[in-house]
């Protein structure tokens, strides 16, 4: 595989190292050695280095996702060390990336998106069962205020319980024998990129379990600096921008509605060819609050081929939502997230 060297406004002769920035777990590391590992394809004479630290969000596993105010708990530090040029581009898991970033950085293309659905994962020891079968009082253990609003609206006779942690950390309180949790939910991409794929017991979407996933789930975000242009060349030859542009309308969706990375929203996204010959983006969503007794949800086609059409498909369906009463909904757990401050 062949490209065309990518060249630098500042010194195009000299630039053939570069540092990435990641957290520092496993997961993290893996997705971070597959963006090295494309750019290494395309470039095998350049120097891609890895810089990898703790975030806020690794350092305070205690409280739950939905008690904490601010929305990068996943990126602030790796992006404090972009913006002062020692890094050269972050790798995130693009879920975790709030859909406000830094006015000095943007995000590159994607690369080809993993498995972006949820997945229910049973205790070592029981048998195989769909959420739907499991006994009254069955406890799903999830940190996601997602997941668990979507629980409490199809699940009610399921008891949710938080869990936080990396993959690892979740599956062993999963499978401690005094351990409380019957399942958990986890995104099947972590799973797949760490070769746990014997641990998923059931793929969960809109047809099976009814449960839609995390705005940018199962792809890459790569975070860089705006003014670099050898970086935005560079992504574009390893990006995938059916993958790109779906993400892109997902988080327009989410920014729209102002939600956030908290926000008990759900989409599902795929590319369908119409009886009319016409490739449209389809994206169901649904925000449901935390109890699940109240819901907005629409399934709208749009033609995304740009950024800019993009940006404007999720405006759309979050106009769709809020006329079907999503507005009320996030407004009732803002208020509520107040009061309780």
């Amino acid at each position: 595989m062949t490209a065309t060297p990518p060249t630098s406004t500042a010194n195009p002769s000299s630039r053939k190292t570069f540092t990435i920035g990641t957290r520092k777990s496993k997961l993290a590391l893996s997705q971070t050695d597959l963006v090295q590992g494309a750019l290494q394809t395309i470039w095998p004479d350049y120097t891609f280095n890895i810089h990898s630290q703790e975030t806020a969000g690794d350092q305070n596993t205690t409280i739950a996702l939905r008690e904490f105010t601010t929305k990068n708990l996943w990126t602030q530090e790796l992006e404090e060390l972009l913006i002062a040029g020692k890094v050269d581009f972050i790798v995130h898991s693009l879920k975790d990336v709030p859909t406000l970033l830094p006015d000095s950085c943007t995000l590159g293309p994607t690369l080809k998106r993993e498995d972006s659905r949820d997945v229910l994962v049973m205790k070592k020891g029981l048998p195989n069962m769909s959420l739907a079968d499991m006994p009254a009082g069955s406890v799903v253990g999830t940190s996601s205020i997602r997941r668990t609003a979507q629980l409490a609206r199809r699940y009610p006779h399921l008891k949710i319980m938080d869990v936080r942690g990396n993959i690892g950390t979740r599956l062993a309180k999963l499978d401690a024998e005094d351990g409380p949790f019957t399942c958990i939910i986890l995104a099947a991409a972590g799973l797949l990129r760490l070769d746990l794929h014997d641990r998923i017991s059931q793929y969960l979407d809109s047809k099976n379990g009814g449960m839609l996933y995390a705005v940018g789930q199962g792809a890459l975000g790569i975070e860089i600096r705006k003014d670099d242009q050898t970086l935005h060349e560079m992504l574009k030859q390893i990006g995938d921008m059916d993958a790109t542009y779906a993400c892109w309308a997902e988080r327009s969706l989410l920014r729209t509605l102002e939600g956030g990375c908290s926000a008990p929203l759900g989409v599902e996204t795929e590319w369908v060819q119409l009886p009319d010959g016409s490739r449209k983006l389809r994206m169901r969503s649904i925000v449901v609050s935390v109890d699940g007794k109240e819901d907005a949800e629409v399934e709208v086609d749009g033609t995304v081929d740009s950024a800019e059409s993009a940006e404007e498909f999720g405006v759309l369906v979050a106009n769709e939502l809020v006329a079907k009463g999503a507005g009320k909904i996030l407004d009732d757990i803002q208020r509520n997230k107040q009061a309780s401050a």
